[in-house]
């Protein structure tokens, strides 16, 4: 063995087996079939969850840290919710849907009175709420639930997917911007992906 071969350390990279890049969002086909799925199961915490993801839009960082009063102050669940994002200490609004509503009205009767107020209390750290790696975990099993390999999805792929849609369907960034809280368009752009394509094909359907 040579002189260098003595110190060289052998590591695998952090993204062995990995695939990396922007996540993609899920399709409506796949929204219900995981919806079908968790609510034949009986998995009323997993579909109160994976319906507040599609709705909120938030990172998991915030989204596991929503309290009932949030969404449900006094028990009557909201039709519109507004929380301040961890990251940017920005505020941003967001919209309970009807289906979203009743998976979280059936999930707080099964919940219960509590002493602590998270709205997705940890089942194995009493007074906390669900951590973002176990939360990343529910996505995994979610996703393979529609036949999907976990390894493509993550997290953020729930954040993107109804402002993929909106942005497919309206081509309204603005409005993307605001619901995903970023400060700069640019982000908005960057995050959802948009090419120059993208671009040119909406000014080309725009007559002045």
């Amino acid at each position: 063995m040579s002189q260098p071969d003595l110190f060289r350390v052998q590591s695998k990279p952090w993204n062995t087996g990995r695939i990396i890049g922007p996540k993609p969002p899920l399709k409506p086909k796949h929204i219900w079939a995981i919806r079908q799925l968790l609510k034949n199961g009986g998995q009323l915490r997993d579909l109160a969850l994976f319906n507040c993801a599609i709705d909120a839009k938030l990172r998991g960082c915030d989204l596991v840290k929503l309290r009932v009063s949030d969404v449900a102050p006094g028990g009557a669940v909201r039709a519109r919710a507004t929380i301040i994002q961890q990251k940017t200490g920005r505020p941003v609004p967001f919209e309970i849907t009807e289906p979203t509503r009743l998976a979280l009205l059936s999930w707080l009767a099964a919940r219960g009175r509590r002493s602590d107020d998270w709205l997705f209390p940890s089942r194995s750290r009493p007074g906390e709420h669900l951590t973002t790696r176990q939360y990343a975990r529910l996505v995994d099993r979610w996703v393979q639930l529609a036949d999907l390999e976990p390894r493509a999805y993550g997290t953020h792929s729930l954040r993107r997917t109804k402002v993929a849609l909106i942005y497919k369907r309206t081509g309204n960034l603005r409005a993307c911007q605001l619901l995903l809280g970023h400060g700069k368009l640019e982000s908005t752009v960057r995050y959802l992906g948009i090419e120059v394509d993208d671009a040119l094909e909406l000014s080309e359907q725009t007559d002045i």
